[in-house]
């Protein structure tokens, strides 16, 4: 077959979680199949983060902001190579692909509110933008696609009761987790990250930002609280998160004051996430709702100890190996907290189990899984 992978956004800088799946399942792919020919669709950028193999073309399509090098660019340039099937991997979708289409739908969370609530909701305008056009796009890319992936469980259970879907065209695919991910334990490693990121000797990680499902004040309050009752000056980590937005959030919660416990390093690379999570002493993910949750893997495989939800799917991906706590209740953030930092010997077996479960995800198995969707789709539409 002739397989084009839609990767819009894979050569920018700063790479978000869609991002880094579809560059781990590219990576994959060039791994274990040497014998159907694959097309990567991008934008063209300057992070050229992977390179072509005999069987793998690197096409760059310009043009326009993401609806219109989806809805036009995409087609038209997929159609001039010929291709037999189309993988868009991040929710959207040509609603006239004019082929076979696999769709990866990574959760419908924009879904389930009101147009209203999209359009007044939290978070930048960009982001708002983007829930409404997925909203009006999703259904009508489902209805086109041939198969859909989703990540976990229970979103295949979510799409599936929302959009009344049959088993045989909703695949889960779980994540994995990148190799690079370890126990960094050399102490001039180490003390590479302290000095680069300005990190302190002991420090709680958490990856927030302004959504609202990451929970971030009610994270913060946990925080707050849980410096209340530590008695020790243990700050908070957070990376590419604006001090504007943080001192809002802060005024908001009561907590202005915190500003001066909170340590921001800014964008840090995947490439370099492994040493932030190892030298932490606990990871915080309290999401709301999450589809997957990728950090949960990330912080077991550094050997950190994980305070996680019991809602949507991370109890299901954190598995016996985190503490997990009910997000709409800071104070059980709070409480989880404490008994990691006073427990020694709850604190290694939940490294220790942590460490057990993140093993379970791979991405070149998620690799295997798509291909032999790809190789399924292949067969019912006879190439």
């Amino acid at each position: 077959m002739r397989i084009a992978i839609e990767a819009q956004r894979l050569f920018r800088t700063r790479k978000h979680g869609m991002d880094m799946v579809v560059l781990e399942l590219i990576k994959n792919l060039q791994k274990i199949d040497k014998e159907n020919e694959y097309f990567i669709m991008v934008k063209p950028d300057v992070d050229k983060c992977i390179t072509e193999t005999p069987n793998f073309r690197i096409i760059e399509v310009g043009g326009g902001p993401y609806p219109v090098w989806e809805q036009l660019r995409l087609p038209a340039a997929v159609r001039k190579l010929k291709c037999d099937l189309l993988h868009c991997t991040s929710n959207t979708a040509p609603e006239m692909p004019g082929l076979p289409l696999v769709l990866t739908l990574h959760d419908i969370i924009y879904m389930e509110g009101s147009w209203l609530s999209l359009l007044k909701g939290k978070g930048t305008s960009y982001q708002r933008f983007g829930n409404i056009y997925r909203r009006h796009n999703v259904p009508i890319a489902i209805k086109k696609s041939a198969c859909v992936i989703t990540v976990s469980e229970f979103e295949r259970e979510r799409i599936a009761d929302f959009f009344r879907m049959s088993p045989q065209t909703l695949r889960a695919v779980y994540n994995g987790v990148g190799e690079h991910f370890k126990v960094i334990s050399d102490p001039i490693e180490i003390d590479g990250y302290r000095k680069k990121f300005n990190l302190p000797e002991h420090y709680v990680f958490f990856l927030g930002n302004t959504v609202q499902k990451k929970n971030t004040p009610g994270t913060l309050k946990a925080f707050a609280l849980f410096r209340e009752k530590i008695g020790q000056d243990i700050p908070l980590v957070m990376l590419d998160f604006d001090r504007t937005d943080l001192l809002t959030i802060l005024e908001e919660i009561g907590e202005p004051g915190l500003i001066d416990h909170i340590f921001l390093t800014g964008y840090v690379s995947n490439n370099e996430l492994p040493g932030i999570y190892s030298l932490a002493d606990m990871f915080l993910y309290p999401s709301f709702r999450e589809s997957f949750g990728i950090p949960i893997l990330e912080a077991q495989k550094c050997g950190t100890p994980v305070i996680t939800s019991n809602t949507s799917s991370m109890p299901e991906i954190a598995g016996d190996g985190a503490l997990i706590i009910d997000p709409f209740k800071p104070e059980e953030i709070c409480d989880a907290m404490l008994k990691i930092q006073s427990d020694p010997n709850l604190r290694q077996d939940l490294i220790t189990k942590g460490l057990v479960n993140s093993d379970k995800f791979s991405w070149r198995a998620m690799a295997e899984s798509v291909l032999s969707i790809y190789k399924e789709v292949g067969k019912h539409y006879k190439y």
